[in-house]
């Protein structure tokens, strides 16, 4: 029998669903506290699931809970189709008769239980049978309570109320702790932007030092996460490294602005020397004086004490990544003179994106060259300034390197 066989029920209009779906919307994100009176009408308004298969039994159990203003029923006289109903009315409780065909109760029950989204949906069973088997395994699935038979409503309606405040009770708690979880992340998401913005402008206020714009910083750090993405690092390592590549030429900060910004005195001759890679870092560094020479090379060892003696991950990498961003794989470059794989791979990966960019990119000393002759340039550095396989990953994500220049250009 169907729903249409029993008497008619006042239906739930949609005003009142829209007014139910909104208060439960406000509870989720507020969490308020009810006061008695709203307690005591929002208990009256818990939906309630009644099966049996006799409809006699649905009615009279309707009829004792609508006397005492409950008024809010979902009915059902086939075992079969109660899942199916509490997937789409999500009820606040089940009255659930044991012995009916098809589906019994305790399978009912059973499968409840053994779902993750209902597990605590409150059940009570109805049941005319004394059976000691019957109550222990409705035990072992938790039901909440008991009701024998003929329903007595002396019983019903206080076990009805005592298991929906219960029912209540956990909601308040459910819908706190959502609450509380949604601003933990909230306050995260707020400190991961205000760690990023505090990076960022650290690594700008270094960069501006010789970079009006600041965005050379932004652009290593992006080709630095496609290289780290190339060779396979994932997520939280990606974030990292981008990050702490920004912070590669912290250092700049000592620097004095007389080396620093010291362009050179650069004759025909020496322009085009300039524009041969195996003379573009001599060049630069030939223009100054010994003491000056040792106080630019400094710069590395610099950013590293800077951001030592931290618990920041980032910023250890980070100091990782200012001390060895200027080594070479030859064993050429400083503050060191590491080799090879001895140069900590964030430093490796690093160097590619700072050359690149630095080819690519207007200076006092030089006007930015073709992308296509940055890559070959990169290129003539295999094995003497670059890692070969650091290298291949940055070719392998030109496109990408490509689209970040333009994204991420220099305006004038």
């Amino acid at each position: 029998m169907t729903l249409a066989d029993l008497e008619a029920t006042p239906e739930v209009t949609l005003e009142k669903t829209v007014q139910n779906e909104m208060a439960y919307s406000s509870a989720t994100t507020s969490v308020p506290t009810l006061q008695p009176e709203e307690k005591e009408q929002a208990l009256r308004a818990a939906k309630i699931l009644i099966v049996d298969d006799e409809p006699i039994n649905v009615k009279l159990v309707r009829k004792y809970l609508v006397l005492e203003g409950y008024h809010n029923f979902v009915l059902s006289t086939d075992s079969r189709e109660v899942m199916s109903l509490i997937e789409r009315e999500e009820p606040d409780l089940v009255l659930l008769d044991v012995m009916m065909p098809h589906v019994s109760g305790l399978d009912i029950l059973s499968a409840i239980r053994a779902s993750e989204k209902w597990r605590h949906l409150p059940v009570i069973i109805l049941t005319a049978a004394s059976d000691q088997n019957t109550k222990r395994r409705a035990n072992e699935l938790a039901v909440n309570d008991f009701l024998g038979k003929p329903v007595d409503p002396q019983e019903l309606i206080p076990r009805i109320r005592n298991v929906l405040i219960v029912k209540q009770h956990f909601d308040h708690l459910q819908k706190y702790s959502e609450q509380l979880e949604a601003e933990v992340l909230r306050r995260t998401a707020e400190l991961a932007r205000s760690r990023q913005e505090v990076i960022h402008c650290l690594a700008r206020a270094a960069e501006f030092r010789d970079d009006d714009t600041g965005r050379h910083v932004c652009r290593v750090g992006r080709y630095a996460r496609l290289i780290g993405e190339e060779l396979g690092w994932k997520g939280e390592q990606l974030e990292m490294l981008e990050q702490a590549a920004q912070l590669h030429d912290i250092g700049k900060i000592g620097i004095p602005d007389s080396i620093l910004l010291k362009p050179g005195k650069l004759g025909p001759d020496e322009i085009e020397i300039m524009q041969k890679h195996s003379a573009f870092g001599k060049r630069i560094t030939q223009s100054l004086p010994n003491h000056e020479m040792n106080l630019l090379r400094g710069h590395a060892e610099l950013g590293s004490k800077l951001l030592q003696s931290t618990d920041s991950p980032i910023l250890a990498l980070a100091a990782v990544i200012a001390i060895s961003h200027h080594e070479k794989f030859d064993g050429s470059g400083y503050p060191l003179g590491l080799a090879g794989e001895d140069i900590p791979i964030a430093g490796r990966i690093t160097a590619v994106a700072d050359v690149f960019d630095a080819l690519s990119s207007k200076r006092p000393y030089k006007p930015p060259y073709p992308a296509e002759r940055c890559f070959e340039m990169l290129e003539e550095g295999r094995r003497r300034h670059f890692d070969p396989h650091v290298l291949d990953a940055f070719f392998r994500r030109r496109k990408q390197i490509i689209e970040t220049q333009i994204q991420l250009a220099d305006i004038d």
